[in-house]
């Protein structure tokens, strides 16, 4: 080594013992993971319901199930499944059925009231259909 390689090694040692102060040191990083969501059990009719709801929803054809909306609880679900509607079907069914079971129970105890369906006795979405049509046909139309 020449002199003054030794020198320009000595100036660079020199340099990095006052930097030293100056270090920055990087901690490692802490990783998290949120738990798994645990949704509450529904039961089967509910579950059925919810889904023909939703189609009729994506459809725009919630008309009929408008007439036994009588405490709004179509706002809150309408609102929910816009603002999450890019969720696949089954995790947007869980997940509006986990916060809002009680609004799609609302309109089914005003349904049972009014028309005496028995949506325990519903476990298709064919029988919701079918009932959804036979509402339908009840309605007088005009042609005024």
């Amino acid at each position: 080594m020449t002199e003054e390689e030794k020198n320009a090694q000595a100036q660079a040692d020199k340099e990095t013992e006052e930097n030293d102060d100056l270090k920055v040191v990087m901690p490692e990083a802490n990783k998290t993971t949120m738990p798994k969501e645990e949704f509450k059990e529904q039961p089967d009719y509910l579950k059925v319901f919810a889904n023909f709801y939703i189609v009729q929803f994506d459809e725009d054809d919630l008309e009929i199930i408008n007439l036994y909306d009588e405490k709004h609880d179509m706002v809150d679900i309408n609102s929910y499944l816009l603002n999450n509607i890019h969720f696949p079907r089954k995790k947007l069914l869980d997940h509006v059925l986990q916060y809002h079971d009680y609004n799609f129970k609302n309109l089914l105890d005003v349904m049972i009231e009014k028309t005496g369906v028995k949506p325990e006795d519903m476990l298709t979405y064919e029988a919701w259909d079918k009932w959804y049509e036979e509402q339908r046909a009840k309605i007088s139309s005009s042609l005024s």
